[in-house]
């Protein structure tokens, strides 16, 4: 793993700030992802592309760009077989629903900022969003009411003229008083303080038909922008994950202090990365208080076996990016199979393996430093 003189000197943490002073958006997602103490958020993780009910395309290369800001996959499809091949090929979004407490919008859980390009033209795509409740399909009875399922019925959340956060679902509002009731009833919506919060799952995916000719490649990009998780992580947490695992349980701390650190070892960081973070803080100005400020990118690796195994050529690069609070930015994953890690220039990393096949899924952290304290005036 990178040390601090071999590591991205990172950039902001880029806090998702709450909607509104009042109310905003919630996250409760099934596939993989991470909920943490106060001053955090979960990641959402999204993964790569899968086929449905196809196993003889090879992926004979997959080029995988990670920063806090963006996710760009570029794949070579390979079809090794006498026959022109098609399938659908899909986008799984992680299942999501809408709640009360800070998180991100329908817009990000969605990953509305998904894009595809096939041998270098924008591809089109369509999207299948259906809805559950308690373990219940009420795709039905939303379409009935003309209520948009991924988006909770277009709900926002907005400012009134004193700053106060209000709830605005308007394919709920123009209904019918019997029909909203009706809803209620159900449990589809609850009322809190008069206004309507879905209470469904939203199961989505974009999918689209993809041919792959015999004895052809076929060049894939998509790209997204990720929902990137975050804490602050105290100078005693850093501590903590200086001490060998043995030891750390038998330490006195409270469950958020070592909940932070377990999420700290889970980027596989080297004792003199640590150290460097530990180093940082302490220098760094009493104003600024003392803290790092990791966000993290969550990416499903393991969604590539659902394609012929292995894949052929496979690279990781990661993109250090610049950090939002004026100091130093680290960088520290699990390199995938503890492939060899190479630093391309300041600021990219790379991991490069022939015939991988993925048994674990990635981590990127990107750890901001505070600014350090200023010289003292001669």
């Amino acid at each position: 793993m990178p040390s601090p003189d071999q590591s991205a000197i990172l950039s902001a943490m880029n806090l998702k700030a709450a909607r509104c002073p009042v109310l905003v958006a919630a996250v409760l997602v099934t596939a993989p992802f991470f909920v943490l103490a106060d001053d955090s958020a979960a990641s959402i993780a999204a993964g790569g592309l899968v086929p449905r009910r196809e196993t003889r395309i090879v992926m004979a290369k997959e080029v995988l760009r990670i920063s806090d800001k963006k996710v760009v996959v570029d794949y070579d499809f390979r079809n090794d077989t006498d026959q022109d091949v098609t399938t659908e090929v899909a986008f799984p979004i992680p299942p999501y629903t809408n709640g009360i407490v800070e998180g991100p919008s329908p817009d990000e859980q969605s990953f509305k900022s998904f894009k595809l390009w096939v041998d270098g033209k924008t591809a089109p795509y369509e999207s299948d969003a259906t809805a559950t409740l308690n373990d219940k399909d009420v795709t039905v009875v939303l379409k009935q009411n003309k209520i948009d399922i991924p988006t909770f019925g277009h709900f926002e959340v907005k400012e009134d003229s004193k700053g106060n956060g209000v709830i605005d679902t308007p394919d709920f509002s123009r209904l019918p008083k019997a029909a909203k009731g009706q809803l209620v009833k159900a449990g589809i919506f609850k009322l809190l303080d008069q206004d309507p919060w879905s209470q469904w799952t939203v199961h989505l995916q974009y999918h689209w038909a993809q041919s792959f000719p015999a004895h052809s490649t076929v060049h894939i990009r998509h790209e997204y922008s990720p929902f990137a998780g975050f804490q602050a992580l105290s100078l005693d947490t850093i501590r903590l994950a200086l001490n060998p695992p043995e030891k750390r349980r038998t330490l006195k701390l409270d469950t958020d202090a070592l909940t932070a650190g377990d999420r700290l070892m889970e980027f596989c960081p080297k004792p003199d990365f640590l150290h460097g973070m530990e180093q940082g803080i302490l220098g760094a100005d009493p104003n600024d208080g003392q803290y790092a400020y990791p966000v993290w990118v969550d990416f499903i690796l393991t969604s590539a076996n659902t394609w012929q195994q292995p894949i052929e050529d496979f690279t990781l690069q990661v993109e250090r990016g610049k950090s939002g609070q004026g100091g130093k930015r680290l960088v520290s994953f699990c390199s995938p199979a503890n492939g060899k890690l190479e630093k391309l220039d300041a600021d990219h990393f790379q991991v490069h393996l022939t015939n991988f096949v993925p048994t674990a899924e990635l981590h990127i952290g990107f750890f901001d430093l505070p600014l350090a304290k200023p010289a003292p005036k001669q």
